[in-house]
């Protein structure tokens, strides 16, 4: 398997080089035909290549929209790391950012709380995307359309009581969500966990990514976590205009 990896893999720089045929890519990778032909028939169903008129194989747009997302994210991370910490200091508690991708939304960067009781959450790791706010906040900003379809497909686990159980409810929270700007998961995803989030929107006006905070009951309830809105909004918008290129606000300039 790893070989089969391997041999698919050297077939990207390749083609990186221009168009080739199907020998040509054979000859490269040292096989015969046919199994230059499987790799390059596996590739084109990920459309990371593509295969043109003249039988040749290219660079598919898939590659291009891969590596676009990857430094979108990147540089949104980078962007938003010293606000998430400088909200983290002020109010000492969790602060996640997360991305929407393939269907998943992601933890891209988290700030740990100061106080002993911490989250479970990971960079990298899948959040609960029906009851998370981050995930609310990514998912209310697509197209009605592409909205419905994505909550047709998925399954809504009652983690709690207060999990959202069906698609028409998530539609429904999506919709709020999209009109008041903000969400919150209120012992959704943990009967003892709250969160509250805001979008990051790029300088199209569409949400790029979206960062939360979360506490445990035990250290602030969830009407005490509420009353930090304004502030997690206005980190959200500092970001916002710093990943658009836009000048920061005067109360925002040091």
């Amino acid at each position: 398997m790893s070989q089969t990896v391997d041999r698919a893999l050297s077939i990207l720089p390749l083609l990186a080089e221009g168009p080739a045929d199907l020998g040509q890519v054979a000859d490269r990778l040292g096989v015969h035909k046919s199994t230059a032909l499987r790799l390059l028939r596996t590739l084109h169903e990920h459309g990371l290549v593509h295969r043109q008129q003249d039988q040749r194989y290219r660079l598919g747009a898939r590659l291009f929209a891969l590596a676009q997302e990857a430094v979108e994210n990147l540089d949104i991370r980078e962007i938003a790391h010293p606000h998430l910490v400088a909200l983290n200091e002020q109010i000492g508690h969790t602060v996640h950012l997360a991305v929407y991708e393939e269907s998943e939304v992601l933890y891209i960067d988290k700030v740990e709380s100061r106080y002993p009781v911490r989250m479970y959450s990971r960079i990298g790791k899948p959040v609960a995307i029906t009851v998370a706010a981050v995930a609310k906040l990514l998912l209310a900003d697509l197209p009605e359309a592409e909205r419905r379809a994505l909550a047709e497909k998925l399954d809504f686990p009652m983690y709690t009581s207060r999990s959202i159980p069906n698609a028409g409810a998530f539609l429904k929270e999506l919709a709020t969500v999209r009109e008041q700007g903000w969400a919150t998961d209120l012992g959704g995803h943990e009967e003892s966990i709250n969160c509250v989030g805001a979008p990051i929107r790029g300088a199209d006006g569409r949400v790029v990514a979206a960062m939360s905070v979360s506490a445990p009951n035990v250290v602030v309830t969830a009407d005490e976590l509420l009353t930090l809105l304004p502030l997690v909004r206005r980190t959200a918008d500092a970001i916002s205009r710093e990943y658009s290129g836009q000048a920061p606000r005067q109360e925002e300039r040091p």
